[in-house]
């Protein structure tokens, strides 16, 4: 029996019966009069509000967000084609909270999905991000979550086989985020009178003015165009959509209007395959909605062939990657982002180029490529078979790679210019054979360096020989100084030939006019200057650095070097000789007659003298 009826202005009223609350649709309430001894007052709800039975309006509204897809708490749509974050939920009276929403790609460039939701609490100063795969991170910190909550900075996380849920108390306004990693649904309940703006709310700012850029990436706005998928019925779609409106769900769209979560359905799965577990994501969350009004829908998982569990729960994909079905049978595996694997397709290639640095290479593939074409990278080597591909977790990426330590097989071949060390990634059941019945890989890389930079300054000659008359007692002669550039002295040094840095060369010192059996040329010392002056400096003595090949056997003397510059300098080269002649009977002709031996003979002598001779050559 009814104790009194409660008539709002919206054409609806709710009937009261003692602590019990009925909801009336406009045909029973017409039928209902207020009266002067009603219980309660006739009042009106703001429209995300709802009257609670005591003559007071609270807010109680759901936003919800799939795929690209946002049904407002006003049940407006909003459709993000970009793959950048957002303001979800923004509250003005509780400005210490803040809902960010990150879309990315998945298997087309030209449909975002969302990603994640952020929960930025500038009290405590905290980020708590929920991923895909069940992940909630606080900051740079992974939690491990269980079905009883777990109390994190005044948030209440837990985590279930259905998804996350994000309870919080501020300002008597109770939040409650759900996320199961494709679908976000954000339930707001508390006193009347709170508004609610961004992705979710009524706001009329436009898409640009709530785009975060802090939390996007760079060109993340860029929007991408795609040929229409062939293989989409999109009748098959609308039918599929529309079950909304279909026992179970029927129940429940007095309460819960289905025509966006239709519209969103359709127009997401007439442009993007039904896979994924996308085919059963916008049913879900229509009855997830339900189940905040008390709607239980039974048996809707079974009519419709889908699961109240996560897609994907607990998998953990890179940041390029999404997680997606592998085969019709619900096996799951991460999948590159389309636009990732773009710039890959695009030259045919599995990886980056090859990193060449000094003494080491690398060479990284890319492993949800590699799974696309159905390869091991387990089964993946270099030449030598015990160099294998080691894989970042966090990337997905499998690095191959050699140093000077262990080439792993690398062949190193040579030209003019480079050296270049070329190295192989082939599968462990590579064959040579003519045929073969398994999949191949060969993946050739190479890192190409320059031949080591040497000073290849060229020198000339000032003069092909120098001749220097010598009176010495009774002897006159001719001493000749010549350079050559084989060891039988048969290739002079010409005016017009050029020498190279550290190219050995051989100088004689030759004389006419002596009598070879009875005296003998010595050396006794050859230097270099980078002056014409022989006792300039700096000073480079031969005699320590030099091959001496003939000294003190016969009337010449021959010895030989590797050119040289001096540094700094102004690239002249001046070559000092300083020799004497030996009588034959003198037994310390060889190498040299010291000193003594000298000042022992007589003054008169007519064999005895000291001679000098030079010769230059500049670059």
């Amino acid at each position: 029996m009814l104790q009194g009826v409660l008539c709002l202005s919206a054409c609806s009223c709710i009937a009261y019966e003692p602590d019990t609350v009925v909801s009336a649709d406009p045909e029973t309430c017409s039928k209902l009069t207020c009266s002067e001894t009603a219980v309660l007052e006739t009042i009106g709800c703001g429209p995300l509000e709802r009257c609670q039975g005591n003559n007071t309006c609270v807010v109680d509204t759901t936003c919800n967000v799939t795929g690209p897809t946002v049904i407002k708490v006003h049940g407006q749509l909003n459709f993000i084609k970009d793959r950048c974050a957002y303001s979800l939920v923004s509250i003005p009276s509780i400005p210490n909270l803040y809902l960010v929403a990150n879309f990315r790609d998945g298997r087309r460039e030209d449909v975002s999905f969302l990603e994640r939701v952020i929960l930025r609490l500038d009290g405590p100063g905290v980020h708590i991000h929920l991923e895909q795969g069940g992940r909630v991170w606080l900051d740079d910190s992974m939690l491990t979550l269980e079905s009883l909550p777990q109390l994190v900075h005044g948030v209440q996380l837990s985590k279930d086989q259905t998804g996350v849920i994000a309870n919080l108390l501020l300002s008597n306004l109770n939040i409650s985020v759900f996320f199961d990693g494709y679908t976000a649904q954000i339930l707001l309940e508390g006193p009347a009178g709170s508004s609610v703006e961004g992705l979710c709310g009524n706001s009329s700012s436009s898409l640009s003015d709530l785009r975060l850029s802090e939390y996007s990436s760079t060109s993340c706005e860029m929007q991408y165009s795609e040929t229409a998928d062939s293989t989409i019925n999109c009748n098959s779609v609308t039918e599929r959509c529309n079950l909304l409106k279909e026992a179970p769900f029927s129940s429940c769209n007095t309460d819960i209007d289905p025509e966006p979560y239709i519209t969103a359905c359709t127009d997401t799965l007439c442009k993007y395959p039904a896979v994924d577990g996308l085919n059963c994501q916008f049913l879900k969350a229509y009855a997830r909605a339900c189940s905040q009004h008390n709607h239980a829908l039974d048996g809707w998982t079974s009519n419709t062939g889908c699961s109240s569990e996560a897609f994907c729960q607990d998998r953990t994909c890179s940041d390029h990657e999404f997680c997606g079905e592998k085969t019709v049978s619900g096996d799951t595996r991460c999948f590159c982002r389309d636009i990732f694997a773009s710039k890959y397709q695009a030259n045919n290639s599995l990886g980056d180029a090859a990193v060449c640095k000094e003494n080491s290479a690398s060479l990284s593939l890319v492993g949800c490529l590699l799974e696309d074409k159905d390869i091991n990278y387990s089964a993946l080597h270099l030449n030598d078979p015990t160099c294998r591909g080691q894989v970042d977790k966090l990337t997905d990426m499998v690095t191959f790679s050699f140093n000077s330590s262990n080439s792993c097989g690398t062949v190193v071949t040579t030209n003019n210019s480079y050296v270049i060390y070329k190295n192989t990634i082939r599968s462990q059941n590579y064959s040579f054979d003519v045929i073969t019945r398994k999949d191949q890989v060969q993946i050739d890389f190479s890192c190409v360096h320059s031949q080591p930079s040497i000073h290849t300054a060229t020198f000339r000659i000032r003069d092909c020989s120098v001749a220097q008359k010598i009176s010495c007692g009774a002897w006159n002669y001719t001493l000749i100084i010549k350079a050559y550039t084989d060891a039988g002295r048969t290739q002079v040094v010409q005016l017009n030939s050029d020498l190279r840095l550290n190219q050995r060369i051989w100088v004689a010192l030759e004389t006419n006019g002596l009598d070879g059996s009875m005296v003998t040329v010595v050396r006794d010392s050859c230097w270099a200057t980078n002056q014409a002056s022989p006792t300039s400096s700096p000073r480079h003595d031969l005699i320590i650095n030099v091959a001496v090949e003939e000294n003190g056997l016969g009337t010449s003397t021959l010895f030989s070097f590797n050119m040289f510059r001096f540094t700094g300098g102004s690239g002249e080269v001046y070559l000092h000789c300083k020799l004497h002649l030996c009588p034959k009977e003198e037994t310390s002709c060889i190498p040299n007659c010291n000193a003594a031996a000298r000042r022992g003979r007589s003054v008169g002598s007519k064999y005895e003298g000291e001679a000098s001779i030079g010769m230059s050559w500049t670059h």
